[in-house]
C-alpha cells in the first residue's frame, strides 16, 4: 500500500475543492497538477471519506464539504455512497 505524502493530500484536496461536483475519480485523477500513483491516490480520497472531508454521489461524482458535521448529515442519505 502507498502512503501519501502531506503535499499529495493538499494537492489532491485543493484539486476536489476547486472542481467539486464536476467529476468522478477517475476525471480528477487526470485533473491533478502533479501525477500520483493511483494507489496513493485512492488511500487519499479514502482518507479524505473517512475524515468528512468529501463525500462520492451515487453517480460517482466527488464533493467537496467543509462544514464536517454537514458531511454526517449526507452521508446518511441513499443517494451517497461511502
Amino acid at each position: 500500500m502507498r502512503s501519501p505524502t502531506l503535499n499529495n493530500v493538499m494537492m489532491i484536496e485543493k484539486t476536489i475543492e476547486e472542481y467539486s461536483g464536476e467529476f468522478t475519480r477517475i476525471e480528477f485523477w487526470n485533473k491533478l497538477p502533479k501525477k500520483v500513483m493511483w494507489q496513493t491516490y485512492i488511500v487519499t480520497i479514502s482518507y479524505l471519506q473517512s475524515i468528512n472531508k468529501i463525500a462520492i454521489d451515487s453517480k460517482g461524482k466527488i464533493g467537496y464539504i467543509r462544514d464536517p458535521e454537514l458531511a454526517k448529515k449526507y452521508t446518511k442519505r441513499k443517494s451517497v455512497r461511502l
